[in-house]
Order: structure tokens, then sequence, then C-alpha cells
């Protein structure tokens, strides 16, 4: 009997994107599934500390959050889609508020109360609305909640997609749905849907040091890639300047929020050093601050550079930042006394799957949201807290564009089940972690913060070896969720390295020592790779 099922739409992905586009669906009487690589929070929204970017201060407006975004993205941002997104900010938290998420408030002068907003770099304003310093763990348990709450909602964790599937008439180049391996039966199920959502996240886990979870590994941007979708500005990997260092300390952030409270950036003889690059300091765009903390520590040849807040008081601390006063802790790291031990790590993918402003993508009934996204809104760099607004506003303006669609959409033909009568059980599960461990660290030492042309090359003859030996593996054994994974970061890696060789110049997060000014003879201009046939292996 085959292993599938059939549904209105599909959703790759359990954040803070695709969630959101499932409710916004479900009241529409239609069947949604939503995957989930592995649990439902294992995803970025669960992690992410900082908040919402939105405008609700007094002094604050619209054209200033646009303002600074535009700045941020170093000429590259789609000045239409920032305008779109951050005039969507107040109704986007309105609508979280509703699912059950409780931000933040402090007290007003008249006895009221009003949300507490936050600054980060980049930011001319306070306009970060937040839940503490774990805003995305409180979204991602209130919409979890409430999908599990919904009758057309169904739910899968630890299925992990295979391939896209897609017509294959000339005239029917529409998605069809998706190959799944169930991780936990170790089954490929064949699922149809009239509508297919990407909503994976980044490719962050092709770097050696990263903040994200296991679950970045630049799927849906490699399942879109070789289905036939364009990708654009993959060169654009977002390093957040402050990763916790310590050798127990696996991919913990220290939210910038740290440094807007007056959290200063310090060398270990204590001295600051943010002044000599920028005249925001430490409020500086992310790209600016990771650059100088890996310039100071190649410079000094220092491990780490260190960030102070202990110059507030210890209520303060302990009030604003309760989780990482608690995991520093852990480590025996008191930051009311003592500064964090701080790294730069890979952080956010600003480029992605291409999408317009309905979040629609080149294959028809398919569509890109969150940060498996290129949207045009993050431009050269993403300003801090304008990711989770991305995500609501996309997924709003995606369900609008599938209610309209979906009643005209034609009935789905006949899907093959997926054949592995060919394949066998792998005795050799180790090359997958060693290629694993040799893609990440190449692509850290040659594909980092700071790059040129030579180190580009030795990456790029590193992937094209590595991407033979996972296409023989793939080929002849059983799918595992590890080897889906390397298959799809090693994809990821490639595009990013080859957008990176196409730009001839230094801008935003993309910085070479070959080309260290940035090229303002000519309007900015965005990378953009669209497949060969031969990419759709």
């Amino acid at each position: 009997m085959p292993y599938s099922q059939n549904y209105d739409v599909l959703i790759i992905g359990s954040g803070g994107a695709g969630l959101s586009l499932a409710l916004k669906l479900a009241n529409h009487s239609m069947r949604i599934a939503v995957l989930s690589k592995f649990a439902l929070t294992a995803g970025s929204t669960y992690y992410a500390q900082g908040g919402i970017s939105a405008v609700f201060g007094a002094d604050d407006s619209i054209e200033s959050h646009i303002d600074d975004t535009l700045d941020a993205g170093a000429g590259l941002c789609n000045p239409e889609i920032v305008r779109l997104t951050v005039t969507h900010g107040k109704s986007s938290i309105d609508w979280l508020m509703k699912q059950g998420v409780v931000f933040t408030e402090e007290q007003t002068a008249s006895g009221g109360s009003k949300l507490h907003l936050n600054q980060e770099g980049g930011h001319s304003h306070r306009r970060i609305v937040h839940t503490a310093d774990a805003t995305g763990k409180a979204v991602s348990l209130s919409l979890i909640e409430r999908a599990r709450e919904h009758a057309n909602i169904e739910l899968f964790e630890h299925h992990n997609v295979v391939e896209l599937i897609t017509g294959s008439k000339e005239d029917d180049k529409r998605i069809l749905g998706a190959y799944v391996l169930d991780s936990i039966k170790q089954q490929v199920r064949t699922i149809a849907a009239r509508v297919v959502v990407l909503a994976t996240g980044g490719a962050s886990k092709a770097y050696l040091y990263s903040t994200n979870p296991q679950s970045a590994t630049g799927d849906g941007i490699a399942l879109a890639w070789r289905a036939g979708c364009r990708v654009s500005n993959m060169e654009f990997m977002q390093f957040h300047p402050t990763c916790l260092y310590h050798p127990h300390a696996h991919s913990f952030l220290i939210s910038e929020a740290v440094r807007g409270e007056g959290g200063k950036l310090i060398l270990p003889d204590g001295s600051p050093f943010m002044h000599h690059f920028d005249s925001r300091e430490e409020l500086a765009p992310r790209d600016i601050v990771a650059r100088a903390i890996d310039h100071e520590m190649k410079k000094r040849g220092i491990d780490c550079v260190y960030l102070d807040i202990s110059h507030k008081s210890e209520q303060f601390i302990r009030e604003h930042f309760p989780t990482i006063y608690q995991q520093c802790l852990e480590f025996d790291i008191d930051i009311t006394k003592q500064p964090i031990p701080v790294v730069p790590a890979a952080h956010y993918t600003c480029g992605g799957v291409l999408t317009d402003s309905y979040a629609r993508a080149d294959i028809p009934n398919l569509y890109a949201i969150g940060e498996v996204a290129c949207t045009g809104l993050h431009g050269a760099n993403r300003m801090a807290s304008n990711s989770l607004l991305e995500c609501l506003v996309f997924a709003e303006r995606a369900s609008e564009d599938i209610l309209q669609k979906l009643p005209g959409i034609l009935p789905l033909p006949e899907i093959p089940d997926w054949d592995e009568s060919q394949v066998s059980d792998s005795d050799e599960e180790v090359v997958v972690s060693h290629n694993w461990d040799e893609l990440r660290r190449f692509m850290w030492d040659y594909v980092g913060i700071v790059r040129t042309d030579k180190r580009l090359s030795r990456a790029m003859s590193r992937v094209e070896l590595l991407k033979k030996e996972i296409a023989e593996y793939y080929s002849n054994f059983r799918v595992t969720s590890d080897l889906l994974e390397l298959r799809n970061l090693v994809i990821a890696a490639e595009l990013i390295i080859r957008c990176a060789q196409q730009r001839k110049e230094s801008r935003g997060l993309h910085y070479t020592l070959d080309y260290p000014e940035t090229d303002n003879s000519k309007p900015a201009q965005n990378t953009v790779l669209t497949p060969w046939p031969t990419d759709r292996r």
C-alpha cells in the first residue's frame, strides 16, 4: 500500500514563517500539512533572542525604520519591499498577541503599561518588541499551541524532504508535492499538494561556527535550486558579532540587545575598540562589528574579544537578560561581574530563493517565506530583528495569494511512489560525517568574514570533489536524514561561493581583500543564479 497522502497546502518548515502561514490559511476549509525536520521547536525561530522590529515609539517613524533598513542593506534592498514590510510591523505584533504571545512591558508615568522597546545595531530608535531575551521561544511555543488546536492543520515531526515533485509536461511545470523521509520509520512517503511552501530557514550550518540550531542546512534553497528556481545574493552570509566563546558552549548567541543596553566590546586588557571602526561604535550594523572583531582577533592573535555589561546593576541584567545570565552562569561566567568572551559566528542567510512581493518562486504554486527566501528586504546585510518581521509579513502575503489562487488550481495528476529498489543500506556512514566536517571547515577558512579570489577558488575546487562523492553515495544507498542535509548543504555552499565569485567589490556582508572598496561607478546589482539542467540532479 503506497505510503502517501494528499493535501491542499504542504508547508515545509515549522518556524515562525511556516506556522504563521498555516494559521492564516487554516480557517478556510483546506487540508494543511506542516513538516518539521526534527522536533517542532528545533528551528531557528525558537532560538531567536532579540525580538521583532516595529514602530511604536512616539519619537520613531515608518520613514526612519525604512531609512535604517536601506542603510544597513548597503544599496541592495528593494525600497518597495522594505516599505511593504515595515508598514506591517505593528499589525504583525498585534496578530502575534492575538495568538497568545506575551511581550515584555514597562510601566508608564500615568500608572499604565506599554510595550518595552529595545534598541539594536543599525536602528536609530528603540523599536524592538521582545519577550525578555527569549522572544523566539515565546513566539514558537504560542504558534505551535495554536496550530495543534486547529483541525485543519496536521503537524509532522521528524520528516525531512528528499525532493520536490514538479510536473513533467512542458506546458505544466507546476509543483505537485514532495518525497519526504519519515526519519522515525525510515520510509519515504509521497505527499501530494496543490501548493507547496518552503519555510526551511537558512544555510549557516555550512560554516564551522554558527549561532543556529542543527536545522539550518540550506534545505529549501537546495530543493528549489534542483527543481529549477533561481537564487539570489547568496554571498551575503551574516556573521553575528557575538557568539559565546567557550569550549563547551555550542552555538549560543549573545543577543544584540546586550549592546543596545550599553554593553561594550573590549579587548583582553579591558580597552574598547569599536570607536576605531565606526562612529556608532557597538550599535553599528552587524557586518561592521563582525569585521572589527575579526580584525582585532587576527591582528593581536587572540581567540576572542569580550562584551561587558557588568557596569549595569545586577537587577537590571537579570531582568533584561535572564536567559543569557543563566546560560553564562552554567559556564562559570557571571555577567553581572565579568565580561563575556565572544566571537563572530555564521548567523543569517540574507540571500536565498528569489521571490516576488507575494512570496512566489519561479515554479507555479511554489512559495518561499522567511530566511529561505530572497525578498529584497535585507539587501547586502540584514538589520537586527527585521527577520521575524519578514516571516510574519510574507506569511500574510503568501496566504492572500494562495487563497485567491487555490480554487483555480487543476487537480493533481497521478504521482509515482519513491523508488529505492536499486539501492542498499550503507555500511560507510562515517563518510557523511567526514564530508560534513570538511565542508564546514573550508567554508569557514575560505568563504568567511574576509575573502579573496584565491580562497574562493580553493573552496570551489573542494566543493566540486565533495559533490561528486555525495552524488555517488546518494545514488547507491538508502537516504538518511544526515545524507539529505549534507547533499543540500554542499549545494548551498556552492551557491554561496558562486555568488561571491561574481561580486567584484566589497559590499555589506561580502568583504574581499582583492576588491576592498564598494563599486559606486554604477547602480548596485543583485547577484542572481539560474540553474542549468545539470544542476537539477
